[in-house]
């Protein structure tokens, strides 16, 4: 398995009353709605994995995994507000994501990138963004390749990429268009290699890259270009490695990269040029690539993977001295690299893929005052890093590999309500959450924290359903907690722990609901407890145990629910059991096993009241790790490409009776952990992102972490 996770039925976890009703309905009861095959586009995403999911009868539905934000589905690029965060436009569904962007003077920006649609429009590479946040109809320059640089002057916009096609006309990597109709202009400079940086001053447009020729001459990764015809100037610093940045202040050129030398002189990543060309005694001297510059005034301010520049430790983001090249005492020291930078008055935006800065929890993009160095209240956050920033008086235009920006920091443990928005549940759990089952106006959650609901809580705890605070219920396992169930008075609880509840407990567990006390009910597994389901008087447990309950019982077992002993059930699987759920007298599970029931079954099955496998077999050729019922139709989740006859990935819809897939087919691009259905709409949590690059995530959309999927 591989990651530990948990399954409740298949059906989510619900009220303690409704329970065993829900559980033990006959397959045929109703048939199930069929669903569309796209998610709720509504449904707000995560920046990380979902493992598991609960929906309460009120129509909120819990989310636990290891994530720290939850957010709308934006697609890589918006425009915010430079006051509140709150989002003017986005780019929308679909692949890539912005990799540049600069203001068009109006209100307004450019953006490029490897994006193809911004906001339900076939936009290749490059958009006009107006002022009011839709998209200019006009603009549409149909570029080859992705995007990485923009520079404005006048009627014209500068374009440096991986591209050598726009408008079917050849241009290697650099090109002009109107600003107003998008029409090429006759500019073509032709670099060999991709172009990363531009700059604009004056007549001159600076350019660097990857590139070592353009127009036909020698030029290492830097080149100065005429405005009016890209013909090459005599300007040629020859660096000796990547240039991934440029800023013109008067007659400087400030230049960062992979670079060590540039200009016959050595200089560690960061340089500053004059219009000759020749280097400035100017030398913040970096430890590592800088990746991003701005200049404001009399100071330089960079970004990169460095943590030390300008004669002074800095993690990542430094402003420099424009006179001697010295750090100044601005420090705010992100934990992991800044790729991006924009300056607006007294602001500093950057963005990256950090978790904090300026002393702040930010998710990958901040506000930062450039007097104290501090994050402003200003906080977007994103669930993925960012790439691009750019800001004009009142909005900020934010770019990157997310799919959401505008959300909230929710770790690890999250409530969405019925419009897939989240609540003002908010737990914060310091470690991943594993489990949850809900009961009345509580929810009880398992896993591998040590502090969540504001309290010092050992892998399992109870929570207020409303504000995510922590009750008083405290068992204090002493290892992680995969399985949750709730019946009456009692909290089922499996996992890896061997002490719970101030007793020792190997594997699983019945807690009381009131004194977080383990009861006398201790079945004793030999191996982790991964699955459970209830029914009547019985426990069915899945997991890594070979025996249980005083019995030999291979992965499986019913346990009574009285004495703790293991029944005659003995289906005997061969491997690890990850997914169990009920209906009526048969037991379908899912897992790692090749065999079940005295019967080759591979990774999915049905079992009869005798522990028999019934002829259902829908022969999935991978893992199974999650199961949900509805009506006549058995939903599955895994690591599977093929099920119930038909390739699907990871997700799919199976008939009960005969284990064929049905037309149902959303696609998943990774592992699928965790199924619950809240009335008709089915939620999905899992490791599917955006991080597999062009993939869509999830039924055609490019999401993090979660979906859902409602009746057609």
């Amino acid at each position: 398995m591989k990651r530990s996770r948990w399954s409740l039925v298949g059906l989510g976890a619900v009220c303690a009353c409704c329970l065993a009703a829900l559980l033990v309905a006959p397959v045929a009861a109703q048939a199930a709605t069929a669903l569309s095959s796209t998610p709720d586009p509504h449904v707000w995403v995560t920046d990380g994995n979902v493992y598991a999911i609960a929906a309460a009868p009120d129509g909120t539905t819990y989310i636990g995994g290891a994530f720290g934000y939850v957010g709308p589905l934006t697609g890589g690029g918006a425009m915010v507000s430079a006051t509140n965060a709150a989002l003017e436009s986005r780019l929308g569904e679909g692949p890539g994501g912005v990799e540049v962007a600069v203001p068009d003077g109006a209100g307004g920006y450019y953006i490029g990138g490897d994006f193809t649609r911004v906001d339900g429009l076939v936009r290749n590479h490059l958009a006009h963004i107006l002022a009011n946040g839709t998209v200019a109809r006009a603009f549409n320059p149909d570029t080859s390749a992705t995007v990485f640089a923009l520079a404005l002057r006048g009627s014209t916009l500068y374009v440096g990429g991986d591209f050598t096609w726009i408008d079917g006309r050849k241009r290697d990597h650099l090109a002009a268009l109107h600003v107003g109709s998008g029409a090429l202009r006759a500019w073509h400079p032709k670099a060999n290699g991709n172009v990363y940086a531009l700059a604009v001053s004056g007549a001159t447009v600076y350019a660097g890259g990857l590139f070592t020729a353009v127009g036909g001459k020698t030029r290492h990764h830097l080149a100065a270009l005429r405005a009016s015809n890209g013909a090459l100037t005599a300007w040629n610093p020859d660096a000796n490695g990547e240039v991934d940045a440029l800023a013109v202040s008067g007659s400087t050129v400030y230049a960062g990269g992979k670079f060590t030398a540039i200009g016959g002189q050595s200089r560690n990543y960061i340089a500053a040029l004059s219009a000759g060309g020749a280097v400035a005694a100017w030398d913040p001297d970096a430890s590592g690539e800088v990746l991003a510059l701005r200049v404001s005034g009399s100071t330089v301010y960079a970004g990169g993977e460095f943590t030390a520049i300008g004669g002074q430790s800095r993690d990542y983001i430094a402003a420099l001295d424009a006179g001697s090249g010295a750090a100044t005492a601005w420090d705010p020291d992100p934990n992991s690299p800044v790729w991006a930078l924009a300056v607006s008055g007294g602001t500093v935006y950057a963005g990256g893929y950090f978790s904090e800065i300026g002393g702040q929890t930010r998710h990958d993009i901040a506000a930062l005052s450039a007097g104290s160095g501090l994050a402003t209240a200003w906080n977007p956050g994103a669930n993925a890093d960012c790439d691009a920033l750019a800001a004009w008086h009142s909005t900020v235009y934010v770019g990157g590999d997310f799919d959401s920006i505008g959300g909230r920091t929710r770790d690890n443990i999250a409530a969405l309500n019925a419009n897939g928005t989240p609540t003002a549940f908010d737990a914060d759990a310091n470690g991943e959450v594993l489990a949850l089952a809900v009961s009345g106006a509580t929810v009880y959650a398992g896993g591998d924290f040590s502090s969540i609901g504001g309290q010092a809580r050992s892998n399992i705890t109870a929570l207020n359903a409303g504000s995510g605070a922590a009750t008083a219920w405290d068992p204090s396992a002493n290892n992680h907690v995969h399985a949750l169930a709730v019946s009456g008075g009692t909290v089922y609880a499996g996992g890896f722990f061997t002490a719970i509840g101030g007793q020792t407990r190997d594997y699983i567990a019945a807690i009381d609901a009131s004194s977080g006390l383990a009861t006398a009910w201790d079945p004793g597994a030999s191996g982790e407890v991964l699955a459970l389901a209830l029914s009547d008087e019985t426990v069915y447990v899945g997991g890594k145990f070979t025996s249980i309950g005083g019995q030999t019982r291979d992965y499986i077992a019913a346990l009574d629910a009285t004495s703790g002993l293991a029944t005659s059930w003995d289906p005997a699987a061969s491997a690890e059991v990850d997914a169990l759920a009920l209906s009526g007298s048969k037991v379908y599970v899912g897992g790692q096993f090749v065999a079940i029931g005295g019967q080759t079954r591979n990774h999915v099955a049905a079992l009869n009241a005798g522990g028999a496998a019934t002829a259902w077999n829908p022969d999935a050729n991978a893992e199974v790790d999650a199961l949900a019922l509805s009506g006549s139709t058995i939903y599955a989740g895994g690591s599977f490409t093929r099920v119930g006859g038909k390739t699907r990935h990871r997700l799919a819809a199976l008939n009960a009776s005969t284990g064929l897939a049905a037309a149902w087919n959303p696609k998943a691009n990774a592992e699928v952990d965790a199924l619950a259905l809240s009335g008709s709409k089915l939620y999905v949590g899992g490791q599917f992102g955006t991080a597999m690059g062009q993939i869509a995530a999830i039924g055609g959309q490019y999401r993090q972490g979660l979906a859902r999927f409602s009746p057609r």
